[in-house]
């Protein structure tokens, strides 16, 4: 795959569309990425960055006040990467990871990084349904997890090696002595190995293991390099984004790999968020949309008025785009705070696109312009041509960020990938005349609720196991707060008395939380089309137009 030089007669420079080929590419500056063939893991990498960047920063825990000094991290993670050496861990193999936000996780991480191992991480609400399904993807020779995930794990089915974390034994892990001689990190790992597989559904189907490289990441933090700004004092992040989720990986390891504080506040909750914010001085605040949305609607008020805001500079907004109307009462209530929307996928490591600095901030509704390396395309659905800006379509894209593939899943992989690289992201876009990438609605069916995704496949094959349940299909639901929410349509069986309570009760059991039904309508048959796909637009439409209004 080559990209195209963006000097080239044929492209605009004000938006990177160029003309012949249909293709837009990125005004951010090119940043040199390692080749396939290097040996470097991303540990190393981030290490590197350190070491140029001199930094009073720590990795702090909101909810027990640990702190760890950027100055110990290279030693704790050298440490325990000896540990797991020792566990006879290798290059290749696969750890499971169950964990709220800590600041022992980047720790872990960057370990299991520089021996090769491949990072997999869940949700800790996870049922033992979906965890099994995850085991039987990743096959994990180890899990790494909390006290109360170890008897979940076990119902999955693990029978490999488990250590619990923040127990002694994983204290004891990160203290082993090593003079640095022991394990020869640097010559171990190649940037095309894998690195982490993360979960998503992609665009169809159930849970899908995507497979992220070392390069993938690398390129992800390479790229946004450009578009640091000089400080006196080292940022301070608060992360709410899970680090199991694509959103809260990636910046994590961002905070760490540019020296900034990082703040974790373990499972989130508003009130610590804000009284962490106060107490940490924090300067930046990554939030999913719907944190967005409390922070300005009116049932939060008194908590948010309480808060010391002066610390705060810019709030990050990702994993589903912001209505205008959020954003102006964003910035009527914070007038002094940048509001920072990106847009990316798991599939592409993280943002493809990003706003940057204090111009690109004041474009409404937009999620920036494409990051360095990265070109994309404007596709008509119907006709597969290439469109030039102001004109709608599906976005494509493509660059070093572009994930591996799903595990076990190559099939799917060649449905979102094409022999070129192009990655289709199922998403309707257009880009305007300055290049700034705007988000319309989605193709893909996936729902979107508080920034998680949820496939409305694995909701209908959980409904359609119910005995008393002939057809079902689950669909978005317009909701406030979380953005969109699972309802369903369900035709039950003559003579079933089984209401919406208990259908209800029968998903939550089987999903994890944001994944539960929030709304039943029952009705006599599902529209489908001539193939049998089922016509969501339709159950959508029904029930907006109130023929679901008995809810």
């Amino acid at each position: 795959m080559t990209i195209t030089n963006s000097n080239s007669p044929t492209i605009n420079p004000q938006n990177g569309f160029c003309s012949k080929t249909k293709i837009f590419h990125s005004l951010r500056p090119t940043s040199p990425i390692p080749p396939p063939s290097s040996l470097l893991s991303i540990t190393n990498y981030i290490f590197t960055l350190l070491q140029t960047t001199p930094t009073t920063a720590s990795l702090i825990d909101a909810t027990n006040r640990h702190i760890i000094p950027y100055s110990d991290v290279p030693l704790i993670v050298r440490n325990l990467a000896v540990s797991l050496d020792q566990l006879s861990l290798s290059n290749g193999d696969c750890a499971f990871i169950i964990s709220p936000n800590s600041s022992y996780v980047p720790i872990l991480y960057l370990s299991l990084f520089s021996i090769g191992v491949v990072v997999s991480p869940a949700n800790p609400a996870s049922s033992v349904r979906e965890i099994s399904r995850m085991i039987r993807l990743c096959k994990p020779v180890v899990a790494f997890v909390t006290k109360e995930a170890v008897n979940k794990l076990l119902e999955a089915g693990f029978s490999n090696r488990i250590v619990v974390i923040e127990s002694n034994e994983f204290e004891s892990m990160m203290r082993v002595e090593s003079n640095g001689d022991e394990l020869k990190l640097s010559n171990k790992v190649s940037v095309s190995d894998t690195v982490a597989i993360l979960y998503s559904s992609g665009t169809t189907g159930n849970i899908k293991g995507v497979k992220l490289t070392h390069r993938n990441i690398i390129s992800s933090l390479a790229g946004a390099i450009d578009g640091r700004q000089t400080r006196s004092s080292p940022a301070v992040y608060l992360c709410t984004g899970p680090y199991f989720h694509s959103y809260g990986f990636n910046l994590c390891l961002r905070a760490v790999a540019f020296g900034d504080s990082l703040v974790s506040i373990g499972r989130f909750d508003l009130r610590r968020m804000l009284t962490s914010i106060e107490e940490f001085r924090v300067t930046h605040l990554p939030l999913a949309p719907p944190v967005v949305v409390a922070l300005v609607n009116g049932g939060n008020e008194e908590l948010v008025n309480a808060t010391d805001w002066r610390s705060l500079e810019t709030v990050f907004s990702g994993g589903a785009p912001l209505k205008v109307a959020v954003i102006d009462k964003f910035k009527r209530r914070f007038p002094n705070v940048s509001l920072v929307q990106a847009y990316g996928l798991t599939e592409t490591t993280a943002g493809v696109s990003r706003i940057s600095g204090s111009y690109e901030s004041t474009i409404v509704g937009t999620v920036g312009r494409l990051i360095a390396n990265c070109e994309a395309k404007i596709v008509d659905p119907n006709t597969g041509a290439g469109l030039p800006p102001m004109n709608r379509g599906e976005l494509w894209v493509r660059g070093p960020f572009v994930m591996k593939g799903y595990v076990d899943d190559g099939e799917v992989k060649d449905t979102m990938v094409d022999s070129d690289g192009w990655l289709r992201t199922g998403d309707l876009c257009y880009f305007d005349n300055e290049g700034f990438l705007f988000i319309v609605d989605r193709l893909k069916e996936l729902i979107k609720y508080k920034g998680y995704q949820v496939p409305p496949a694995e909701l209908e094959h959980i409904l359609q196991s119910h005995p008393d349940i002939i057809e079902a299909a689950v669909i978005p639901y317009p909701d406030e707060s979380a953005g969109q929410a699972p309802m369903g349509f369900v035709v039950r069986r003559k003579e079933s008395s089984i209401n919406e309570t208990q259908v209800k009760d029968y998903v939550a059991k089987q999903v994890a939380p944001y994944k539960k039904l929030r709304r039943v309508c029952f009705i006599d048959s599902i529209p489908k089309t001539a193939s049998g796909k089922i016509l969501r637009k339709d159950l959508i439409n029904m029930a907006l137009s109130g023929i679901a209004s008995k809810l």
